[in-house]
């Protein structure tokens, strides 16, 4: 439910990789809240409409956010169509907060059917929010702080209490685990607007220091997890999978027959024990290529090919979160190759299980219901991917 952000082509949708329905947006906060109608009268995305088309010899070099694919349904196997979104209509933050709103309530709609069932269920909503870039057709909670996305963040808030509530209301909160958590760090240096300061870790998304990949994590079990307790170990996404597969009895699905990233933490959540992590360290990518190494509290910046290595970048993450004070000759004296000898375990292990290369296709494939406009822009896509061999 909500945001997914895997890609435009059938391989990548949520109904087609293991989800018995989904209703999802195809595309992210950048076609939804950045560039759409509104966005664009405010500011918040430059170059879009500000041109004379008349003088103008590349009329498909500015993307329309109204003509791109927004919110499709449907379940494993069958039928998918894009919903609530008429041939010929625009896209704007109205249209926003209709998703929004409309991902929130079938959230809480699938919480009680499948709550009403037997047999045991796996809930997904990634709510869109609270990204919301524009000022315009803005309601709901307010803030001191007057950022775009701290406000939203209220309005999350409140969305999260009516979900807790009704599970109480539908007796599954005992037996039921929750996880709140982000997917990657602040929007900070995309939208100043926000509200956001990266005050204890620099950076934000994309970067590979820690403001870019650490995130705020919660999870909720009453009764079997502590609460308000606090683990600082070092937990990956990736644990997510293996963790809850094994809270719910089901690790024998884990595949055998590749490498599987994530380790079991739930012995440390359930304990409240740090000893019990299984993680010390995290290798860092941007993209394809890895670029730092996070081993306990300490952090190499890998340095690029031709670089002398004697002079990559080590800092101490407990003494300087923000990472602007090396201590290259205290630990790369000792410790430069016992991160190589992590970096070469990791590389050798890829070669054994080569990562699966991406998937290439037709946008929007398979949607029964495709606009007009839409598929306008699916074949000015395919003339500009074909030019190059031309």
């Amino acid at each position: 439910m909500g945001k997914w952000h895997m890609g435009d082509i059938p391989e990548s949708w949520a109904m087609n990789n293991g989800f018995d329905y989904a209703q999802m947006a195809v595309h992210q906060q950048g076609q939804l809240t950045i560039f759409n109608d509104d966005a664009i009268f405010e500011g918040v995305s430059l170059g879009n409409a500000d041109y004379v088309p008349t003088y103008t010899i590349d009329s498909n070099f500015r993307p329309d956010a109204s003509a791109m694919m927004t919110t499709i349904e449907g379940e494993a196997g069958g039928p998918i169509h894009e919903i609530r979104m008429e041939a010929g209509e625009r896209w704007n933050s109205e249209k926003y907060n209709e998703m929004n709103q409309a991902f929130q309530d079938k959230a809480m709609q699938e919480l009680a059917r499948l709550a009403g069932g037997e047999e045991p269920f796996f809930l997904q909503y990634w709510p869109l929010l609270p990204l919301d870039n524009t000022r315009a057709g803005r309601d709901g909670p307010q803030s001191p702080n007057g950022g775009l996305y701290a406000d939203k963040m209220q309005l999350v808030d409140e969305w999260l209490g009516a979900m807790f509530a009704s599970m109480e209301e539908l007796g599954v909160a005992d037996n039921t685990i929750v996880i709140v958590m982000g997917d990657n760090g602040h929007f900070t240096k995309y939208s100043p607007q926000s509200g956001y300061t990266p005050m204890i870790f620099r950076g934000g998304k994309t970067d590979t220091t820690e403001g870019g990949v650490r995130t705020d994590a919660f999870i909720r079990w009453p009764g079997m997890i502590e609460a308000d307790s606090l683990l600082n170990s070092i937990v990956h996404v990736s644990d997510m999978y293996t963790t809850l597969a094994r809270l719910a009895g089901a690790d024998q699905f884990i595949p055998r027959d590749r490498l599987v990233d994530g380790v079991d933490q739930s012995a440390a959540l359930l304990f409240s024990d740090e000893q019990k992590a299984r993680r010390d360290h995290i290798i860092i990518y941007s993209n394809d290529k890895p670029k730092a190494i996070v081993k306990d509290q300490l952090k190499l910046k890998l340095p690029p090919p031709g670089e002398n290595p004697i002079v990559a970048k080590f800092y101490n993450l407990y003494h300087d979160t923000r990472e602007e004070y090396s201590v290259s000759t205290e630990v790369g004296a000792w410790g430069g190759q016992e991160f190589v000898r992590i970096l070469n375990r990791h590389m050798a292990r890829k070669e054994l299980y080569p990562d699966t290369p991406p998937a290439f296709g037709m946008p929007y494939e398979g949607v029964e219901n495709i606009r007009p406009e839409t598929q306008a822009a699916v074949n000015a896509y395919v003339v500009r991917r074909e030019a190059p061999k031309q």
